[in-house]
């Protein structure tokens, strides 16, 4: 799959996947026009959000196609947001990357950036200070809300290794049962104080992917001859270089999300969301 193609997926799924995330059925609409927070409609849509995220700090598969994640990768790297970083080094369906490249590598630092929490896990008479980078806690919660204990061997793992650091050493038995109160500490307390601001970063990616494709929709969109008032049939001049059947299905699907503006307005999160963690 050659360059041109691979970003047509990209940019789809990255559009794709912050429309699942960032949205009105997720939180509680308003209209954006001061510095705000949002509220998740109720607890289940605030796991659904962290899995859905989860999934947005995940490596794609190589075998679609797409750019391999080099071994000493920075931790950013490590999620869809290389592959972001790729359209904005070399792009092809637009030329001015600023907004992007800005929207990105700030949420990129955010990510890498680590704080101390402390936490009781009273399940294992445990009191600790955890330090932690944001993803890395992000990443556990998405896992621990999406599946059981029997396949969080991992997770269980990254929470010894973080209780180690703090100066505690437990089993692996006792860190399956911490599971659920490192957990409440960490979505239910601080990924909710997080959440507004997360959805800010991914909601100015976004609209940077929107105002990058612009031009490109302006070129490729157009009017067949079959267009009527009652039935308006339109096309793309897809560029040549996309011949893929997959590449050609994400350019037709970017394009049409790039016929209207993306329908969460742009928002500034309130500074006192921003202090913390």
């Amino acid at each position: 799959m050659n360059d041109i193609e691979q970003e047509a997926i990209v940019l789809n799924w990255a559009w794709e996947m912050i429309d699942g995330m960032v949205n009105w059925a997720m939180f509680d609409m308003n209209d954006g026009t001061e510095p705000t927070n949002l509220m998740f409609k109720t607890d289940q849509h605030s796991q659904l959000f962290i899995i859905l995220l989860r999934d947005f700090l995940s490596q794609a598969s190589a075998s679609l196609g797409l750019k391999r994640v080099p071994h000493n990768a920075r931790p950013s790297d490590r999620t869809f947001l290389f592959h972001l970083r790729q359209v904005c080094a070399d792009p092809k369906l637009g030329t001015d990357t600023t907004a992007l490249v800005t929207a990105i590598e700030t949420f990129a630092s955010w990510l890498e950036g680590e704080f101390t929490a402390a936490v009781n896990l009273s399940a294992i008479d445990v009191v600790a200070d955890l330090r932690v980078a944001r993803v890395r806690y992000i990443q556990m919660c998405g896992d621990i809300a999406k599946h059981s204990l029997a396949r969080l061997d991992s997770r269980v793992g990254d929470l010894r290794k973080l209780l180690k650091k703090a100066g505690h050493s437990v089993s692996e038995h006792e860190a399956y049962l911490a599971v659920d109160d490192f957990f409440e500490r960490f979505h239910d307390d601080i990924f909710l104080y997080h959440s507004s601001h997360i959805a800010e970063f991914l909601n100015n990616i976004r609209w940077a992917i929107y105002d990058y494709l612009k031009p490109e929709f302006l070129r490729s969109w157009h009017r067949t001859d079959k267009w009527t008032v009652k039935f308006p049939i339109y096309s793309y001049r897809v560029p040549v270089e996309i011949t893929e059947p997959l590449a050609r299905a994400m350019y037709w699907d970017v394009m049409n999300r790039s016929r209207s503006k993306p329908y969460v307005p742009r928002f500034v999160v309130t500074d006192y969301l921003k202090r913390r963690y």
